[in-house]
């Protein structure tokens, strides 16, 4: 049973959210500002499993944590998507024209630009995590500076929310994955979601081969992502994400797939969220 969980930020963050939405268990957080430092509680047996952001509907996939999980080897156990709602929040009674400053996590800020265009007085200015700056704002009694984050992250730290929903699009996901030091336990036959990493040939028709495998197993393609290969200029690594009906088929594909010899790694078996 997983007790303890790393999340990036602290209490009233978006990953604290889903700590307490995914997990059927009360579960505790290790708060991390970095997710190097999410990762190393990890490895370091800190925690049970960790939680990371991995893709958003608005700016798009987070790179870097898919470069985390397949370095260290870490294993997606299972996803959850969040209805990501930003608000601008500071002390009481302060109005909007009294703000100087916002601080938030440069995600926030690229999801909310279009708002502070109308507040041209605003300074923006980047931070480690939504919630801690609301945390900040608090501890510190700060007046004329401002956090974007959470109805939680203001109901944790007594903040007066000034605009609720300031993000530009209002409709507006995060994927967010659970990822452990071992592998899914989910049985197979509730597994319908596969994340998985190969390396394609330089050559023409290599992705398309490996593509048309995927197709020809039944397995429908969700997301794509390209990295580069550094200790190899001008090759690329595939992080894809599959679903499927029958995981007999997800075997048969990973089994080509590996005869065919492109570095092909399976970075998690899960239950597909959006069922």
């Amino acid at each position: 049973m997983i007790r303890t969980v790393a999340i990036q930020g602290v209490k009233g963050s978006f990953h604290h959210i889903v700590s307490q939405q995914f997990f059927e268990n009360t579960v505790d957080s290790i708060e991390c500002m970095t997710f190097d430092r999410v990762v190393d509680s990890l490895i370091i047996e800190e925690c049970d499993a960790a939680i990371m952001a991995l893709e958003n509907s608005i700016a798009g996939s987070i790179i870097p944590n898919y470069a985390l999980i397949d370095k260290y080897g870490l294993h997606i156990v299972g996803e959850h998507y969040l209805d990501i709602q930003h608000n601008l929040m500071a002390l009481p009674n302060q109005a909007i024209s009294d703000i100087k400053e916002v601080y938030s996590h440069p995600m926030a800020l690229l999801q909310c630009k279009e708002f502070f265009k109308k507040h041209p007085h605003i300074k923006l200015v980047e931070d480690k995590d939504t919630a801690e700056v609301a945390r900040r704002i608090q501890e510190g009694q700060i007046p004329e500076i401002a956090a974007i984050a959470s109805v939680t992250a203001a109901q944790i730290f007594e903040l007066n929310i000034l605009a609720h929903s300031i993000q530009t699009i209002k409709q507006n996901e995060t994927r967010f994955v659970i990822v452990k030091r071992t592998n899914s336990e989910v049985a197979e036959n509730e597994i319908n979601k596969a994340s998985i990493k190969f390396e394609a040939n330089h050559k023409r028709g290599s992705l398309a081969t490996i593509l048309n495998v995927l197709s020809d197993c039944k397995l429908n393609l969700t997301k794509i992502q390209s990295l580069p290969i550094v200790e190899t200029p001008w090759k690329y690594a595939f992080f894809v994400d599959v679903t499927f009906e029958n995981y007999e088929d997800f075997k048969k594909a990973k089994s080509v797939i590996d005869i065919m010899g492109e570095g092909f790694k399976v970075l998690g078996e899960y239950k597909n969220a959006k069922v």
